[in-house]
């Protein structure tokens, strides 16, 4: 599955997980320099419920537009 260009808003089932395993944090925006996640959204994902999922995939894809 490509990550790179995953629209959360077209998948169907279970959201996968941003992470690439490139885990190093940006302290510059605070933000996973592999997935774009924030410290709070890494720590929170695999408790939330699919809708927050989908607004976290939202969000970084904002993220990865606006770079």
């Amino acid at each position: 599955m490509d990550l790179k260009n995953f629209d959360p808003l077209a998948h169907s089932g279970p959201l996968p997980s941003p992470c690439i395993n490139i885990c190093q944090m940006d302290e510059t925006t605070g933000w996973c320099k592999g997935c774009q996640r924030t410290i709070d959204e890494i720590i929170d994902w695999s408790v939330a419920p699919e809708p927050k999922k989908r607004q976290i995939w939202l969000a970084i894809n904002e993220r990865r537009t606006a770079k």
